[in-house]
């Protein structure tokens, strides 16, 4: 080989490598970052926030939601609500009738331009009626939405078109949409989108992603529940955790076909978190002081196991409610729903190991209390629902704040009190945050 070819093609292995590279750094293509597992790996990030706060880059109007931005490249995805007419006001038990649009929008991430739009009439009948709460899913040049009541919409990521759609509701028909909406990020994994769907043997369905053709479905519960489709890999084999109200499941992502089950039943139907995956323990909690640490493993076939470790007593473990706790170093960190406060428990054996308010809501403890934790470096950051982010080291024998500043205001409510509940997207080295009525850029460069 001639020594010109032999740099053409270094130059184009590092080309390649480069652009690998930032991508992961730079993306947040769904819920919870490129893995779903709530850390953003981008270098150069603040250690500390300057005294009169982070730079805000800039502002865009949007309507209501709880669904998070999604960030690719130099496009921010963000999913509302255009709300025309109903009563907002928030009750637990009681479902808004709204009228309205559910609307993807594309802005460009260094301006917040608004590239392109999709909306769609939407009629709301549920609780907590303030928009979408799914994160968009964007893989490849395709995006991915389900609506608060199970519009599940692919759209061209380039221009808004609309590939194909489908209703939820009315193709695995459930005698209601659930109270507090659909709420399962959809999961994309090979040629396959997996979204929670509801019905008899229908509570998962894998759908062609390219064209919505169903590929296979299964599960049955009287309600879908709230939590995201999970992939994990345990053992050399894939797994597709499920849970629903009444179980935590593994499937096969293939077929369908059930690896194992565990009962695993929080109150009020509410499985809301991702299940998460820590060497050989998997963790899922919920209200009503219900969750587990399983152990998985594989039989004598090598097909996959899991084996209970301990189950929640109330006095130890952490339930959460709008959020996903993180693992780190065989310590869970997380919020509990109940009293409402941040708290660190032992993974293998659910004990308790400290307990504060200062992280979320100061002196008292609130019911729902609600922070997004991302990891990045050594360091945790926190969005916290009075719409602060909060840079912090977690560890086994306590907190250390380092950093705290207000960026948003928290435009919901809940339970009396004002809440921005939504997930930030982390990329390009800037947070991208919203509430009910704008999101906005924060630059986070160190």
């Amino acid at each position: 080989m001639s020594r010109l070819r032999i740099v053409a093609v270094l130059l184009t292995l590092f080309s390649i490598s480069l652009f690998n590279t930032t991508a992961q750094a730079e993306d947040w293509p769904q819920w919870q970052g490129p893995e779903r597992d709530s850390v953003w790996r981008e270098t150069g990030i603040l250690k500390k926030f300057p005294e009169a706060g982070p730079e805000i880059l800039w502002r865009t109007n949007i309507g209501l939601g709880y669904s998070g931005p999604a960030v690719v490249g130099d496009k921010v995805f963000v999913f509302d609500y255009v709300h025309d007419g109903g009563d907002l006001t928030p009750s637990a038990s009681v479902r808004n009738r709204l009228i309205g649009q559910e609307r993807i929008a594309c802005l460009d991430a260094k301006t917040g331009e608004q590239l392109w739009e999709y909306k769609y009439d939407c009629p709301y009948f549920i609780s907590y009626p303030s928009g979408p709460r799914c994160t968009p899913t964007v893989h490849e040049d395709f995006v991915y939405t389900v609506g608060a009541e199970g519009n599940l919409t692919c759209l061209n990521a380039r221009n808004g078109k609309k590939i194909w759609a489908k209703s939820l509701k009315e193709q695995y028909p459930l005698e209601e949409t659930p109270i507090w909406g659909y709420s399962s990020h959809p999961l994309v994994d090979g040629d396959l989108l997996y979204c929670l769907a509801g019905g008899e043997g229908s509570v998962v369905v894998a759908f062609n992603r390219k064209t919505g053709e169903e590929v296979w479905k299964n599960l049955s519960s009287p309600q879908p529940g709230y939590s995201p489709p999970t992939m994990i890999e345990h053992g050399g084999t894939k797994q597709l955790i499920v849970w629903d109200p009444e179980s935590l499941n593994s499937l096969n992502p293939v077929d369908g076909t059930m690896y194992w089950s565990q009962p695993l039943k929080p109150d009020y139907t509410m499985s809301v978190m991702s299940p998460r995956l820590s060497g050989d323990y998997l963790y899922a909690a919920g209200i009503g002081d219900v969750g587990a640490v399983f152990k998985l493993g594989t039989d004598a076939n090598g097909q996959p196991t899991s084996e209970e470790v301990w189950r929640g007593t109330g006095r130890t473990g952490i339930y959460p409610g709008n959020s996903t706790p993180f693992i780190e170093d065989g310590v869970i960190y997380g919020c509990n729903i109940r009293p409402g406060s941040y708290m660190a428990a032992d993974l293998l054996t659910g004990e308790r190991l400290w307990e504060t308010t200062e992280l979320i809501t100061g002196e008292r403890p609130a019911a729902h209390a609600t922070a997004f934790t991302v990891k990045n470096g050594n360091q945790f950051i926190l969005f916290t629902e009075k719409g602060d982010l909060v840079i912090t080291k977690l560890g086994r024998n306590g907190f250390r704040e380092i950093s705290r500043a207000h960026v948003i205001e928290p435009t919901g409510d809940a339970f009396g009190r004002p809440v921005v509940w939504t997930h930030p997207a982390y990329a390009s080295k800037c947070c991208f945050v919203r509430n009910d009525k704008e999101i906005i850029c924060v630059n986070m460069a160190e």
